[in-house]
């Protein structure tokens, strides 16, 4: 009697199992073709919300999306690419609303403050990237920050001068009331801002320190001042307890 080889003699794969296996990938394959071309699946529907000064025909045509297209022929992460790479809008999120729908969320960058520059003045939002830039200012809107000037950067670069970023941090937390009344905010000592308001009150910062807190008690001040224009000197946040010096 013979013996048995202690070792198994490879296990050829049968035909029919491969023939299978090729069938059901094919299936597959032409399962995903029926749902990418299936007029079920065709964009009929895009919904944008986020924008304040883009409309929706701009949002589309930044995107390069059109109706009639193939849903799942559109590839969400390069559509959101193309949004993001455009300079007015800082974040986009995109995803596909089965059957026929496209879903965009945007959220815009806002302009913050201006920056003199060796060029003229610049407009930047609030991380610090330069939105505009013109050579005078002409009908100023925005708080202009000073104390110092950016050079050698221009429309699309970042501000990353580490003052200018704690300023427009500080900005950035006011509302757009608030905002608005801002006309100047300046570092008028290594360590010690201040901010006038369009009125020409003071606004001493100090160092920055709290703030969040600084940025709260900035904008109850400013809420109130236009409501009750009392005639202020100008109001101290550099310590815990604020102080407010009224005109003679």
């Amino acid at each position: 009697m013979e013996e048995q080889n202690g070792t198994d003699a490879p296990r050829r794969r049968s035909p029919r199992r491969l023939v299978k296996g090729v069938a059901v990938l094919a299936a597959v394959a032409a399962l995903l073709l029926i749902v990418v071309y299936s007029p079920l699946f065709v964009l009929e529907r895009i919904s944008v919300d986020g924008m304040t000064t883009l409309k929706e025909e701009d949002i589309w045509r930044i995107a390069d999306i059109h109706k009639g297209e193939p849903l799942f022929r559109l590839q969400t992460d390069e559509i959101k690419h193309r949004l993001e790479s455009d300079l007015r809008i800082e974040e986009a999120a995109v995803r596909r609303s089965l059957p026929d729908g496209l879903d965009i969320h945007i959220r815009e960058r806002t302009l913050v403050a201006t920056v003199a520059a060796d060029y003229g003045y610049a407009d930047l939002d609030r991380t610090g990237r330069i939105i505009s830039v013109h050579k005078a200012l002409v009908g100023q809107r925005l708080p202009l920050i000073t104390g110092g000037k950016i050079q050698g950067k221009y429309i699309g670069d970042t501000v990353e001068d580490e003052n200018v970023q704690q300023m427009l941090a500080f900005l950035d937390l006011l509302g757009a009331d608030a905002l608005n009344q801002i006309s100047e905010i300046t570092l008028l000592r290594p360590g010690y801002v201040v901010a006038y308001t369009t009125g020409a009150v003071q606004i001493r910062l100090g160092a920055f320190e709290r703030i969040e807190e600084k940025a709260t008690l900035t904008q109850g001040f400013l809420d109130d001042l236009k409501v009750n224009p009392y005639p202020v000197e100008y109001v101290d946040f550099t310590y815990t307890s604020p102080f407010i010096k009224f005109r003679q």
